[in-house]
């Protein structure tokens, strides 16, 4: 009995400790400068610090597409990029914003016909020095009236930017017959866009791909690199990646072979992120009913992988970011379920298969409203945005935490 008592009262010590590890007591919450119903958040650093873009709901019809800066620990007023009562909103196909070298692009996705389906990927450019917002320009050159979406946007050579896509043309791929069916297939392409709106070097990537999941890219010392979920003719929809080297973009190839054949999109993108020719890439599968998210490490540009570090093997949802701190180590994020209850999480992780302790840094709600989070790194601090859901009304949520306390 007294060994029994030991046990128990040992158990009960290592789970407290745990929960006081898990928990982002050094989490600092940033107050968010726009109300409610907003969503959608999108974080970018760059030269001009910490940017962050979102949706806000003027009423049922009416959508509009903001920004804001950070200023030490502040965000300042938002600023209006566009509005309209013809978008496409989506949980998870959301706009974005980036910036390079003081010239800014977002954009956003708007309907092309009745069908709820058939949307194009609008961009929006704010080149430095300029004052007014250039806005609606279409960045495929089709005129389709499919789906066009999942955008990755990167800072690319002196001014332009790298832009990915999937887009639903070709080989009757007419995607207005929604995300479930089998109607037709979506394809990858990219393009570079240039500071005053010149689209060029448009190319497709890959001619199946899984429907609705996020695209990623990086940009490596060897040049751009896309990642993606694929889609074989056996249903099979594992993470692919393409690099552009020497002017030529590489056959798609997996990552890992997870081997998780699906008859439809699980909605749960890749991320990606690199430094010099260091890229790691995070993702979610469910092979054999089983949730698990992966990290996987390059050294070479992506040309090679380690072997998928496991994080997650919990209930989780996925919806994965990642951030990259030195060659070796990185920052990934996911969503967990715990006790009927879904939480945000964080952990630093070691290409040599280290993992350091995940800490907790929100509690989310489950359904869709609730989109994916995002962490971005700037100098010694991550930060994070995310939507939070009260009585179905959606509003922004951001903080930061330092790293040297992961």
């Amino acid at each position: 009995m007294e060994n029994i008592t030991k046990v128990v009262a040992l158990l009960m010590l290592v789970l407290a400790v745990s929960c006081k590890q898990d928990k982002a007591d050094t989490l600092t919450s940033i107050p968010f400068p726009d109300g409610e119903e907003t969503s959608l958040p999108y974080l970018f650093s760059g030269i001009e610090g910490l940017m962050m873009s979102w949706v806000k709901m003027v009423n049922d019809s009416t959508a509009q597409l903001k920004y804001s800066r950070l200023e030490g620990s502040n965000w300042v007023p938002p600023k209006l990029i566009v509005e309209g009562t013809d978008w496409f909103v989506n949980w998870a196909d959301f706009p974005s914003i980036t910036e390079n070298n003081g010239n800014l692009l977002t954009h956003f996705l708007e309907k092309s016909s009745k069908e709820t389906f058939s949307y194009d990927v609008k961009l929006n450019l704010l080149p430095k020095g300029v004052t007014q917002w250039r806005n609606g320009l279409q960045l495929h050159n089709d005129s389709t009236k499919t789906e066009h979406g999942f955008v990755s946007v990167l800072p690319y050579q002196e001014d332009s930017f790298f832009v990915a896509w999937l887009d639903g043309r070709g080989s009757g791929a007419s995607m207005n017959h929604g995300h479930d069916s089998h109607g037709g297939s979506m394809s990858i392409r990219a393009a570079t866009v240039s500071s005053d709106g010149t689209i060029s070097n448009e190319s497709q990537l890959d001619a199946k791909t899984c429907d609705c999941c996020q695209t990623t890219a990086a940009i490596t010392d060897n040049g751009p690199i896309v990642i993606y979920r694929d889609r074989s003719d056996e249903e099979v929809r594992d993470i692919a990646i393409t690099r552009y080297v020497n002017g030529q973009w590489t056959t798609p190839k997996i990552i890992h072979e997870d081997g998780w054949k699906i008859n439809g999109c699980p909605v749960n993108g890749p991320k990606a992120d690199a430094k010099g020719n260091s890229l790691v890439v995070t993702w979610f599968t469910g092979v054999n009913n089983k949730p698990v998210v992966n990290v996987a490490f390059s050294t070479d540009g992506g040309e090679n992988f380690g072997e998928p570090i496991q994080v997650s093997g919990l209930e989780t949802l996925g919806r994965v970011d990642v951030a990259i701190l030195e060659s070796n180590m990185a920052v990934v994020s996911w969503v967990d379920t715990e006790n009927g209850k879904n939480y945000l999480k964080a952990m630093k992780v070691e290409s040599s298969g280290k993992m350091y302790t995940p800490v907790l840094v929100t509690e989310m709600d489950p359904v869709r409203k609730s989109g994916f989070p995002q962490m971005e790194k700037l100098d010694d601090k991550l930060y994070f945005a995310w939507t939070d859901i009260l009585e179905d009304i959606g509003s922004v949520k951001t903080a930061f935490i330092s790293i040297s306390s992961l």
